[in-house]
């Protein structure tokens, strides 16, 4: 399997040093949308979506104005997922499944691109967003009605000792799901078996890459946002020590830490 790293969702909030570690506070930092694209011999498999190509279009925008203002989202065309499979050389109906870390309005825009691909996502999350008028859920970016795939932890096994829901409908068996809970209920790992080394994209479990340092450090403002939308902290940094312990023995990455995504980003894995 080839594995893809596309950033779908490139975001330039104000803060600087305060969120992304780097320069000047009057600075816009730097966000990225990490989302996997993974060859198949079955057909490709996207992990998160990104912003969609409606998300950039004002007439049909789903996306809260205090988000945009907060997050700055730079709402190109050109940076959405299906325009990426596109330049890759392939067709938006060649991504037979979408597999969504948790449906926060900034991993699953994209789903209204890829209306015939199933879509795989943990229960707990989808009966969360389905019952929620919470603003990071955007019931918009899934009216169309996705072929869902639910799956829940009953079928979970060990997998570095976490549990791992395994033989997922239509996919690989080298691809599983991680329930990693915190920052939304149902929140996931996706991990990929491309070769000699377990891939595991964390979604959200953390933010900055020096989280998964020792000891870990994240710019205040980060932190203090990671803190703000997290449904569970405490299982949000019992996760993050957990992956911290597994460092040394998987490639662990996040949605949105763009020193993470750059060292990925220059080939496939």
């Amino acid at each position: 399997m080839l594995v893809h790293h596309l950033d779908c969702g490139p975001m330039r909030p104000f803060g600087g040093r305060l969120i992304d570690g780097e320069g000047s506070v009057l600075r816009r930092a730097r966000m990225v949308c990490h989302c996997l694209l993974i060859e198949t011999e079955s057909g490709l498999v996207l992990v998160d979506s990104g912003f969609g190509s409606a998300d950039s279009d004002p007439a049909r925008t789903s996306l809260p104005k205090a988000f945009r203002l907060m997050m700055n989202p730079q709402l190109d065309p050109a940076s959405t997922a299906v325009a990426q499979v596109r330049r890759l050389g392939f067709d938006s109906a060649d991504v037979r499944h979408v597999v969504l870390t948790h449906l926060d309005l900034d991993h699953a825009g994209g789903l209204r691109d890829f209306p015939q691909a199933k879509v795989h996502v943990h229960g707990p999350e989808l009966r969360a967003a389905t019952g929620s008028s919470d603003m990071r859920y955007r019931k918009a970016q899934w009216a169309h009605g996705p072929d869902w795939a639910v799956h829940e932890d009953r079928s979970g096994q060990d997998w570095f000792g976490f549990e791992a829901v395994r033989e997922l409908d239509g996919l690989p068996e080298e691809i599983l799901l991680v329930p990693l809970g915190g920052h939304t209920t149902g929140h996931i790992g996706v991990a990929v078996n491309a070769g000699a080394r377990w891939l595991l994209h964390a979604g959200d479990a953390y933010f900055w890459q020096g989280e998964m340092s020792e000891p870990p450090h994240c710019p205040p403002a980060l932190r203090a946002f990671q803190r703000a939308m997290a449904v569970d902290n405490r299982a949000r940094l019992n996760n993050q020590n957990r992956l911290r312990d597994l460092a040394g023995e998987i490639d662990v990455i996040s949605a949105h830490d763009p020193i993470g995504f750059d060292s990925h980003a220059r080939g496939v894995s």
